[in-house]
């Protein structure tokens, strides 16, 4: 939680009550049969059992792990696309970091599908906030009008984990979009690649004071790498793929993406721009050996993108 609250706007008017908690990468394949109604109801039996003090500075729940693993401060401006999901919290009073995303379109963010808590969410309950490298900057919040989960999601593991948000009318002059990745070209692992957020630096411990956007250098690696780790800790026999064609891993030595990152950017260079060609999804721990970061590959849902969005710049 920010040292001083991001207030925003006035909270949502219907009763919902999202939590300042952050979906990111499970610790564990099994966690992602979690509803986010389920989570919902969890964290507000939690929340319900404490209580924040008038006046004083906003506190950093323990589980409430709101930057990159083995990343560094991102200079300001190198990733102008970087925006930050928001929910309204009643308990901290404040509207609170739950994912990351990125700007595609001056009015459209994508983002993970399991950082929308339903398919049929008032928009009224987020907010975007974006052009500041810092979480909790000065900065007003942007408004979301619509939101579109793919159709074919039901949980990360399973794929289709991307969602579109637009938002409303705004005049922000300091953002700007990143392109998406051609659906012809392919990635290697020779391609410069950056994940960018403000999600957890280790597992257990948020993203200190000020709050600033991390950024780490990975690897894409092929699918086939990192199935079969993921297959033996699992203990997976079937002949079903846990890391599907929808899906990419990246990662490296002590370098990865953690809670908090969900549904952020993962850009590479390619063709001489960068280009966006990953969301963060989910993943076993964080930097764990063996186990990179997995992503929802952008590149297979250009398509459904273009329907939704029409063109972009």
């Amino acid at each position: 939680m920010p040292t001083t609250p991001d207030p925003g706007s006035e909270p949502p008017a219907r009763t919902p009550r999202p939590p300042p908690l952050t979906p990111g990468l499970s610790p564990q394949p099994a966690l992602h049969a979690l509803s986010p109604q389920l989570l919902l109801l969890l964290f507000l039996a939690v929340s319900s059992l404490g209580s924040c003090s008038t006046g004083s500075p906003v506190p950093v729940p323990e589980n409430d792990l709101v930057g990159i693993v083995g990343g560094h401060n991102a200079p300001p401006g190198k990733w102008p696309w970087q925006v930050s999901l928001r929910v309204y919290s009643y308990h901290w009073a404040s509207w609170a970091h739950i994912c990351g995303g990125s700007l595609i379109h001056p009015q459209w963010v994508l983002t993970a599908a399991h950082c929308i808590f339903w398919k049929d969410t008032d928009p009224s309950i987020y907010r975007i906030h974006a052009g500041d490298v810092y979480l909790y900057g000065g900065r007003g919040l942007l408004n979301v009008s619509r939101i579109i989960v793919h159709p074919n999601y039901v949980t990360a593991g399973l794929g289709a984990d991307v969602a579109l948000l637009q938002l409303e009318p705004h005049d922000l002059s300091n953002v700007r979009t990143v392109k998406l990745s051609p659906v012809s070209l392919e990635l290697t692992p020779k391609d410069q690649c950056w994940v960018t957020g403000w999600g957890a630096i280790i597992r257990k411990e948020s993203l200190p004071p000020p709050y600033r956007l991390q950024q780490a250098s990975v690897q894409v690696l092929e699918n086939a790498v990192c199935e079969q780790p993921y297959r033996n800790a699992s203990g997976h026999t079937g002949d079903r793929q846990l890391i599907l064609d929808d899906m990419l891993c990246a990662g490296s030595e002590g370098r990865d993406s953690c809670y908090g990152d969900s549904g952020g950017p993962l850009v590479c260079r390619l063709r001489g721009s960068w280009r966006l060609v990953g969301v963060v999804s989910w993943g076993y721990g964080c930097t764990l050996r063996d186990f990179p970061g997995v992503y929802t590959h952008v590149q297979i849902y250009v398509p459904w993108i273009l329907q939704q969005v029409g063109e972009l710049p």
